[in-house]
């Protein structure tokens, strides 16, 4: 199928032809004193329109998909401005997406808190993915670089990646290291030019579901620059209100909203998207666009003109055989 936010037409100027079927249905009811056929103008439309030589990105369904959901498991993701409360919300509506994921899609879990580990490694098995999703203990801290490196280290076993090393550095640096002082340990994890890693990512993806706080481990951008260099789309999912919560961290009470500034970028790197969660029934809906989405794979731009020129002559052909039927005539 193709993705319609891609078409383009070789000849635009053609589609100015599509302005003489109102003309010819004005003067077929002047003439006529009757309605014009809707069907059939419809049909002429298309027809016009496939003159114009339409050209889009199509997408194929990928036999084989890998997609790991790292989850935000901080203290700040039990606040309630979400019902029954961040977490609980983001469990439910991540449970749905594995009941309704492809047979062939593997998922895997990360956690992410002041450190980020490997719940589930990527699997087919529903149930396993379901027992991981369960009773996720709340922690202090929040390392959403680490969370999105081990998600690549757990899709990429091959690549090289040496997630331990990068974290392990960021540390002795003393905490998110700055892109100035980041980029050599970084240099020896891009993957080498080859036909099978510049592939490879390409059916894999991270879902980052958190509300965009991150104090700990690697900085973030720079893990979504390696994300890019991999090709894996890394999808963020801001969960809670501008307004956010009042919550008791260590004692402490204090304010957690969602800040999703980092979580735009990260999307806008690896050349995917950004979604708002600000309400347990937008969480399920996100979802189930991110399970569309992680259906298909894009294909090369290709034109589509045979395509629309053979839904315009079914509308044609309809409208013709029902004209027959009803009158003894086609028009």
């Amino acid at each position: 199928m193709p993705d319609l936010r891609s078409v383009s037409f070789l000849w635009p100027l053609v589609l100015y032809s599509a302005l003489l079927v109102p003309v010819l249905g004005i003067a077929y009811a002047y003439f006529t004193k009757r309605f014009p056929p809707i069907v059939l103008s419809l049909g002429l439309c298309l027809l016009c329109i496939a003159m114009a030589r339409p050209q889009a990105v199509l997408l194929t369904p990928l036999r084989e998909a890998t997609v790991m959901l790292a989850l935000d498991t901080s203290g700040s993701m039990r606040a309630k401005d979400l019902k029954p409360s961040r977490i609980e919300a983001a469990q439910q509506a991540a449970l749905k997406f594995i009941e309704s994921k492809p047979a062939r899609l593997r998922v895997g879990l990360v956690t992410v808190a002041g450190t980020a580990a490997l719940a589930q490694a990527p699997t087919e098995e529903k149930e396993s993915l379901r027992r991981a999703l369960e009773n996720l203990p709340l922690q202090y801290g929040s390392a959403l670089g680490s969370g999105l490196l081990i998600s690549l280290e757990a899709l990429l076993p091959g690549s090289g990646i040496d997630a331990q090393k990068i974290i392990n550095e960021a540390s002795d640096n003393g905490g998110p290291r700055k892109p100035a002082d980041s980029g050599k340990s970084l240099d020896s994890q891009k993957p080498k030019e080859t036909e099978a890693s510049a592939s490879r990512g390409r059916n894999m993806a991270v879902v980052l579901i958190s509300d965009g706080q991150s104090n700990m481990g690697p900085e973030l951008l720079k893990m979504a620059e390696l994300a890019a260099s991999h090709e894996v789309k890394v999808y963020t999912v801001g969960i809670g209100t501008a307004e956010g919560d009042v919550v008791s961290i260590q004692g402490r009470s204090m304010r957690v909203k969602l800040e999703d500034e980092a979580l735009k970028k990260v999307a806008a790197m690896t050349q995917a998207e950004y979604f708002r969660a600000d309400s347990t029934e937008g969480l399920g809906k996100i979802y189930d666009q991110l399970g569309y989405r992680l259906r298909f794979e894009k294909r090369a731009l290709s034109e589509v003109t045979s395509y629309v020129a053979l839904l315009g002559m079914v509308f044609i052909l309809f409208a013709c055989l029902r004209n027959f039927s009803r009158f003894g005539r086609i028009i």
